[in-house]
């Protein structure tokens, strides 16, 4: 039963080519994007339902989905690392010299701070793009969204799902 369940971890590489290959996708949307900006100030390109906003508006708006976008592709890029890390590699953690001391994924709960940090950050990238698109135009109900990314930070906050194992034993 044991040889079953360590092939069947295998099956993991679904995900972390899915998540690479969106990773990539989204890259690729979010220089879209930044290249979007580029064409509102430099060749006053405004697009579609966008003409009663100031053109340094409508750049500002497209940098802010792309820094969304690049969120996104950064949180895939990390969860493909992490399932490789945790569910196909048999490297021991102390010795993974070439990787980012950021992207070391140790267990499973860190790799689900990492996430559930960016999803905070997204929600407030989201608000800031709600709010400076329709700043002329704001009502009460846009509180609720600030309201449910303080709550969700709280929530991860008392949770602490990257609390390490400190290790006690003295060398």
């Amino acid at each position: 039963m044991k040889k079953i369940f360590y092939l069947f971890r295998y099956i993991s590489w679904t995900a972390i080519i899915g998540s690479l290959l969106g990773s990539l996708l989204l890259f690729v949307a979010g220089a879209l994007k930044t290249f979007n900006a580029f064409r509102v100030v430099l060749f006053n390109y405004i697009p579609e339902g966008k003409a009663h906003l100031h053109p340094a508006d409508i750049a500002t708006t497209y940098l802010i989905k792309s820094l969304d976008t690049f969120l996104i592709a950064l949180v895939l890029f990390i969860f493909a690392h992490g399932v490789y890390t945790l569910f196909i590699s048999n490297k021991k953690y102390e010795d993974e010299k070439n990787v980012l001391k950021w992207i070391r994924t140790p267990n499973i709960g860190h790799l689900k701070n990492v996430l559930a940090e960016v999803i905070v950050i997204i929600l407030f990238v989201k608000f800031l793009e709600v709010v400076f698109v329709n700043i002329d135009n704001l009502k009460w109900e846009i509180v609720i969204l600030p309201i449910s990314i303080v709550l969700l930070a709280l929530g991860l906050k008392f949770l602490s799902l990257n609390k390490e194992e400190v290790n006690t034993t003295k060398k």
